[in-house]
């Protein structure tokens, strides 16, 4: 047994023992080469059904990563331009600053969260998202893409694009924008420029087998508790977050390109070793390389102190101030279902953890002593 994955199962065993966990799916590839994967715990525990390496999960936010691929790659076919108005295609999208100005909202600062649109989550009780019902695609509280984007447009805008970060539907918007451009539905969109060209069969809007999908948990007082639908989740600053688990199985719900996918571990894994050797065969590589760049700077603190924002996800610019074992350079993400992804450039390291427990998989002890276990 290698030093690495003693590690690493202790790290995940801790984590399962301590009711912390549920389970997971654990993959770890350097330089292109698989040094360590596991399914541990379960993915079913009243059932007592164990976590497989196929496993499919609801992915939450690291749908983002997808939709942003996406986005590149039509680009790249010059179907959209990450600098022009939005409104070209979508007219009737026109959020106002509050002084009632429309200013210009472009591509870019959709995926770079700078579009001064927000989520409904981490708003105080009185914010128009409130009042207008916006969904965070976490929910099921609307339908409906266009009637979501025309419930957001209606309320002001948090700042100016550009002048600031701030984590948003802005991958929502971007879907319905590269639908509007295509003239195809998102799912379609996403077929055609990432799941086609990779070869991904379980990932997407629809789950193809839903006898795989991990139950989803929630943190609890003592072990976490299976979700009902909806469930309600106090997530510290960020207020009261609504999640509706039933989403991943309903064919009305809207494509939400911000939180609505779902997929395996290997899945998540294929598409960031594409974007960390060079974009084969979704992308070519100068733009698979500016998807990992940091387009904001560290002032964004996008993941906390040190780190900057790109197209696929936070950009990390002082491994000190961030107090990670990263080098500078990585990108990283996660998704509030308990994922988090990361891609090492200088170690040559990518790392994919997945599980079935909110938030500890996310931002909890556990994470971080898996992401620790991988370093030593």
């Amino acid at each position: 047994m290698s030093r690495l994955t003693a590690r690493l199962d202790e790290a995940i065993d801790t984590a399962i023992t301590a009711e912390r966990l549920v389970g997971c799916v654990v993959l770890v590839r350097r330089e292109g080469v698989d040094v360590y994967s596991r399914a541990a715990g379960l993915r079913d525990r009243e059932a007592g059904l164990p976590m497989e390496r196929d496993t499919i999960f609801r992915l939450a936010s690291v749908s983002k990563l997808f939709t942003a691929t996406a986005a590149m790659r039509l680009v790249q076919e010059h179907v959209v331009e990450l600098d022009e108005p939005i409104d070209m295609w979508l007219r009737r999208f026109r959020p106002a600053l509050t002084d009632g100005t429309v200013p210009t909202i472009t591509l870019a600062h959709l995926l770079t969260h700078t579009s001064g649109l927000g989520y409904r989550f981490g708003q105080p009780d009185d914010h128009p998202y409130h009042a207008l019902g916006v969904s965070d695609g976490l929910d099921a509280r609307v339908r409906d893409l266009d009637e979501n984007l025309a419930r957001l447009a209606q309320a002001p805008l948090h700042f100016a694009p550009g002048a600031a970060w701030r984590y948003s539907l802005g991958l929502d918007v971007t879907g319905a924008l590269l639908a509007a451009a295509s003239g195809v539905t998102f799912p379609e969109v996403m077929r055609h420029a990432v799941l086609g060209p990779l070869e991904l069969r379980d990932t997407g809007f629809a789950v193809r087998d839903p006898e795989r999908l991990a139950v989803p948990y929630a943190d609890g007082d003592e072990r976490p508790v299976r979700m009902t639908d909806p469930h309600e989740l106090v997530e510290g600053d960020e207020g009261v977050v609504t999640y509706s688990p039933g989403r991943a199985l309903d064919p009305e719900a809207y494509p939400s390109g911000g939180a609505g996918m779902a997929g395996t571990a290997d899945e998540v894994l294929r598409l960031l070793e594409a974007l960390r050797t060079g974009g084969g065969p979704v992308l070519r590589a100068e733009n698979a390389a500016a998807m990992l760049e940091d387009r904001v700077g560290p002032g964004a603190e996008a993941d906390g102190p040190g780190w900057g924002f790109g197209f696929a996800g936070a950009v990390l610019d002082d491994p000190e101030a961030a107090r990670v074992p990263h080098a500078p350079r990585t990108v990283e993400w996660g998704g509030a279902y308990g994922h988090h992804w990361f891609i090492d450039r200088d170690a040559g390291l990518t790392a994919v953890i997945l599980t079935n427990t909110t938030l500890e998989g996310m931002s909890g002890p556990s994470r971080k002593a898996i992401v620790q276990a991988i370093y030593g």
